[in-house]
């Protein structure tokens, strides 16, 4: 019999909270440790479509790659948003859980999901760990094979969820490609640690105006742009196989949580 804690044991094992930064809220966010478990969801967003998914499909607990409560709430009254998903999951007895930057920050986290994803060689952090150098945010590796920054967008967009924002290149799509340089989710604070990687391009998502074009116009390396949903989701199979090994039914969500619709 599989409890909740053995989920958050295995979780925490893999990304341990340590290397969660200090603003960050990681762990069990509801349900009971004790509660039985025989199905598990992994989700980049907790939100009530995720939520919803769990339930219908019988899940009793949700991993998220996101907290809920980043910044603190004072009611989980069903009468909010979060609360009523909240009230919902303890309802339903399902429990949620999150690994955020400590996933972030671990060595078969985020970023290295998507250095696998894409096959890169002689893989090392993009920015170390001071006292850990083989733990630290962001990756930049090798492709086996050159290829130009386009080929190398339309081989993402085979990879990850397709979303109506779509990816975004800055830079020249005809460069030949050999490094990469990647950073899942909000990245543009990283990208001189790119430039002195020696990067052909850098992979990651939320890139602002300035930073980006500061960047290019400077001589910086290639820029391709995702949306911060599908740069991390390929994290989720790779969560997947901590808590499948525990011998419970597992799902990867394929619901895309991007607030964007749309474009036009």
């Amino acid at each position: 019999m599989t409890h909740i804690s053995d989920v958050v044991n295995a979780i925490e094992t893999a990304y341990p909270p340590a290397l969660a930064e200090d603003w960050d809220r990681v762990g069990l966010v509801v349900g009971d440790p004790a509660w039985e478990v025989t199905k598990v969801g992994f989700a980049v967003d907790p939100c009530e479509a995720t939520v919803t998914e769990a339930i219908e499909r019988g899940a009793h607990m949700l991993i998220t790659h996101h907290p809920l409560y980043l910044r603190g709430t004072s009611f989980v009254a069903a009468t909010g948003g979060k609360g009523s998903w909240v009230t919902s999951l303890i309802q339903a007895r399902v429990g949620l859980l999150a690994a955020h930057t400590n996933a972030d920050a671990a060595s078969t986290g985020t970023a290295q999901a998507m250095a696998d994803l894409l096959g890169l060689e002689n893989v090392r952090p993009l920015d170390p760990n001071p006292d850990h150098p083989e733990l630290g945010i962001g990756r930049v590796g090798e492709l086996p094979l050159t290829m130009s920054v386009r080929e190398l967008a339309e081989r993402l967009k085979a990879l990850i969820p397709q979303t109506p924002a779509g990816i975004t290149v800055g830079g020249d799509p005809e460069r030949i490609v050999k490094t990469v340089a990647l950073s899942p989710g909000s990245g543009d604070s990283y990208l001189s640690h790119a430039n002195h990687a020696g990067a052909d391009v850098y992979i990651t998502a939320d890139l602002r105006h300035h930073p980006a074009t500061d960047h290019l116009w400077a001589g910086g390396c290639a820029l391709i742009g995702l949306t911060h949903f599908a740069s991390e989701w390929p994290l989720l199979p790779k969560m997947r196989e901590h808590v499948a090994a525990l011998g419970v039914d597992t799902y990867v969500s394929t619901l895309v949580t991007d607030p964007w619709t749309l474009r036009i």
